[in-house]
């Protein structure tokens, strides 16, 4: 199994004709991805490598079933995008692009809410792999194998990171969510189901300086998780008042820091490493035990 991603899913990418859409349509499909559709107004008709393109989202699931759209449209546009996308229904959107207003982020999101139906991962984020079933995004699809740990993380380099640290061991689903001050899919979202996921052994939670989500993950993890969680916080050396990466990662006096994270962790058992090399073995040794 997995979570939110497996082998089933029937991917569509809303901007696969631009240059970007194009390239990671071709990454996904080399890593095994069922990729069915691409969706750009004005372009229906047209194909990319043999897989059709369609002028709306709603076009492409009756005509291909996609249960899944991946979003490579430029910020300007891509409000419009995943509206579309929840207009029609898709079960999952995983909104790849970097640079959306956060009114209109927080639009969408909140649209997606009073839906119902459909599930926000990201936006800014590099989405998310089930190694050997699906890969939703910009992740690279070959530094790890299919395995037992469960990755969530706020940064995309670490989730790679995190993910070749561990390749021997493996992984079955690695989120990236995202580390703009509003995203969709949270930890929190990402604990419960890696916690419901029979085969998922191990979770892993990778968080960093700025706002209080790590907080109040761990507040969820002592209420509601039984499976152990090792956490990685990024931005120990960082300077109070300063922004580092992502636009949600600023911090202000002690609140959002990553001893205040790291504290708020340990407090409910989570192990927490300085380095994700730490992190990684603290996983290893995690499982060993189990």
């Amino acid at each position: 199994m997995a979570i939110f991603l497996d082998a089933s899913s029937k991917i569509l990418v809303q901007g696969m004709t631009g240059s970007e859409g194009t390239k990671h349509t071709r990454r996904m499909i080399a890593s095994g991805t069922n990729v069915v559709a691409g969706v750009t107004p004005g372009k229906g008709g047209q194909e990319v490598d043999g897989i059709p393109v369609f002028n709306s989202v709603g076009e492409a699931m009756a005509a291909t079933g996609a249960n899944v759209s991946v979003v490579f449209v430029p910020p300007k546009f891509a409000k419009a995008a995943v509206i579309e996308a929840i207009d029609a229904k898709i079960p999952l959107c995983v909104v790849i692009t970097e640079g959306i207003p956060v009114h209109d982020t927080a639009a969408f999101f909140q649209y997606s809410q009073n839906s119902g139906a459909t599930r926000i991962v990201g936006p800014n984020c590099p989405g998310l792999i089930s190694p050997d079933l699906s890969n939703a995004g910009i992740i690279p699809g070959d530094i790890t194998k299919k395995g037992r740990v469960g990755l969530v993380s706020k940064s995309g380099t670490l989730t790679y990171q995190m993910m070749f640290e561990l390749r021997d061991l493996g992984f079955s689903t690695c989120v990236g969510i995202g580390g703009d001050p509003i995203i969709g899919t949270t930890h929190i979202d990402c604990l419960e189901a890696f916690e419901a996921d029979p085969e998922t052994d191990v979770i892993v939670m990778i968080g960093e300086i700025g706002g209080d989500a790590e907080e109040r993950a761990a507040a969820f993890i002592k209420d509601n998780v039984k499976k152990p969680v090792v956490g990685y916080v990024a931005g120990f050396t960082a300077p109070e008042g300063k922004t580092m990466g992502h636009a949600g990662a600023i911090v202000s006096g002690s609140s959002g820091t990553a001893a205040a994270k790291k504290d708020a962790l340990e407090a409910v058992g989570v192990r927490v490493g300085k380095t994700p090399s730490e992190a990684a073995r603290l996983v290893r040794e995690v499982l060993a035990n189990l």
